[in-house]
């Protein structure tokens, strides 16, 4: 089975060449030249992912190299590629990704906060409206510290920690600018610039990182949590893989409700009480998951299982708890 891998930027494609071994071989692909890309079996320059181009030169890459599956990690790439799934499975080309409506929930933290609130899942008290929020403030609903950030960020890109209500208008600006500065957000936030800022209350209590996965039918198969214990811009590097009992309930509700394709990375806080917070979730592997594998999973093999027609393989969805590793940026996890 061969793979294409679309807008590889500086990840690692480590642990799908192993998942494929000898049988198939990973290609992979961007708009530029990266160095990750010198590690696929084969790679080509694409068009930019919303040239009108892009998808036919996709197809015709596949068709050349036999390619049969593709899968993205870029949420803005994914959108495009799962609105062309009719287009790809013409030519027996498989988008490993859920539907783009379901991704574009997901990115924009507004309405994936009100996704799971409607689910009836716990939620930071969440504002997209600052002068509610500073309404709030004064009426004693919600209090200091804060956690503002883009509506359609990733990663740590221009989140901040308010702590005072002088800091609210300068930070609010700041982000605002730092979005409209960047390459990608951008163009997501562009969608409602006058309320591309979320401002959250700060939780407190044990933060953890959910690899959360479902068949290629949308079913739920398991959840593996991880401790967020060391972050560096905006990944996990530090992290101990724990039980999924506290967390299976709120997994399973994300799982049924959304019915995503393949495995996505859920940020919650477990609280003293033992209580468990959703923030956000990103529809895809997340860099956490490198802890998964460390601690036995091997979910990459599972898909390409599923994508040869087979059944679902305790094996490749095990896993031990108690594992501990540091993740040194961008690949390589070991025992401490």
């Amino acid at each position: 089975m061969n793979i294409l891998i679309t807008t590889l930027g500086d990840g690692s494609l480590k642990l799908f060449k192993e998942a494929v071994g000898k049988e198939g071989k990973i290609f992979a692909s961007n708009s530029k030249m990266t160095k990750a890309l010198l590690t696929a079996d084969g790679y080509v320059l694409t068009p930019l992912i919303n040239d009108d181009t892009y998808i036919d030169f996709l197809i015709s890459y596949c068709q050349k190299n036999e390619i049969t599956a593709i899968i993205s990690f870029i949420e803005l790439d994914m959108v495009v590629l799962a609105k062309n799934k009719d287009r790809f499975n013409q030519y027996g080309i498989t988008v490993v990704l859920s539907d783009a409506s379901k991704i574009e929930l997901c990115n924009d933290k507004w309405k994936c906060h009100q996704f799971l609130l409607s689910i009836g899942l716990k939620q930071p008290k969440t504002y997209i409206d600052i002068n509610l929020l500073k309404q709030d403030l004064q009426f004693g609903y919600i209090s200091f510290p804060l956690i503002f950030k883009p509506r359609w960020g990733v990663g740590s890109f221009a989140l901040y920690q308010v702590d005072e209500f002088e800091e609210i208008d300068v930070i609010y600006r700041k982000i605002n600018s730092e979005i409209i500065k960047s390459t990608f957000i951008k163009l997501e936030s562009k969608q409602d610039l006058d309320s591309c800022v979320i401002m959250q209350e700060k939780l407190s209590g044990q933060e953890y990182g959910l690899d959360v996965l479902n068949d290629l039918q949308g079913n739920y198969v398991t959840t593996i949590p991880k401790t967020k214990t060391e972050m560096r811009d905006g990944q996990t590097v530090k992290s101990r893989v724990d039980s999924n009992k506290p967390f299976e309930h709120t997994a399973k509700k994300i799982s049924q409700n959304l019915k995503h394709i393949g495995n996505i990375g859920v940020d919650c806080f477990l609280t003293k009480s033992g209580d468990v917070f959703v923030i956000e979730i990103n529809p895809r592997f997340a860099a956490h998951y490198a802890f998964a594998h460390l601690a036995g999973a091997r979910f990459q093999k599972q898909i390409i299982e599923w994508l040869s027609g087979k059944a679902t393989t305790t094996e490749y969805i095990s896993y031990k708890t108690g594992i501990m590793g540091y993740r040194d940026i961008p690949q390589v996890v070991r025992y401490y």
